[in-house]
């Protein structure tokens, strides 16, 4: 009886969690909604999208003790967003507007990391946490650059991730402007060591959760 609660329960918890994260991180590809605040935004959106990615795919890699299934999950994440993004193309938005954010090769690195050290928890969390928030913002600038003429683009069409209300009154200046990619990065490779710890804690309590 054990065995299938736990594994229900696994099924269960992975659609969860991969579900609310990707809600969590639905708007979290559309810096240049932002104009004013762009730079600012994808800085405080890659820390976002480095907690959802690192403390759900550590919780379910460590649920499974499976390398490889952080990449799933990323993978997961990445379809609910594009299939989210369905809306946009909705409201008459072009293809190549479309920003979903990459999380892939940081998942693939969080597995990565698994398994060099023979699925050792604790090198998960330190090796495998910098190896996610690292790349991250990374791999979004490369993807956000490739957008085609995107102030342009942001000004043609309605604007439903940002109301009037949040609407800057004046540009935004200062270091968040200077190097949004270090930012994210430094801010990602530390703050995604206590997100995978994080992981590894919520995969602790499911299963003491289980057997009660």
């Amino acid at each position: 009886v054990m065995v299938w609660l736990r594994r229900c329960t696994h099924y269960l918890f992975i659609v969860v969690v991969a579900v609310n994260s990707t809600l969590l991180t639905i708007n979290a590809g559309d810096y240049i909604f932002y104009t004013d605040w762009a730079w600012t935004s994808f800085t405080v959106f890659s820390i976002s999208q480095t907690l959802m990615l690192a403390v759900g795919a550590t919780y379910y890699l460590t649920f499974t003790g499976v390398p490889g299934t952080a990449t799933y999950y990323g993978l997961i994440m990445t379809v609910y967003t594009w299939v989210a993004k369905g809306a946009w193309f909705a409201l008459g938005y072009p293809y190549d507007f479309i920003v979903t954010p990459i999380w892939l090769p940081s998942a693939m690195l969080l597995d990565l990391a698994y398994w060099a050290t023979k699925r050792n928890k604790h090198s998960l969390i330190l090796f495998g946490g910098v190896l996610v928030g690292m790349p991250l913002p990374l791999f979004n600038m490369v993807n956000l650059i490739t957008v085609a003429d995107p102030l342009e683009t942001a000004f043609k069409y309605p604007r439903p991730t940002l109301p009037p209300y949040m609407t800057p009154i004046e540009p935004q200046v200062g270091k968040f402007y200077n190097s949004p990619v270090a930012l994210g990065a430094g801010a990602g490779a530390v703050l995604s060591v206590t997100f995978t710890a994080l992981g590894c804690k919520l995969n602790t309590w499911t299963y003491r959760w289980m057997a009660a």
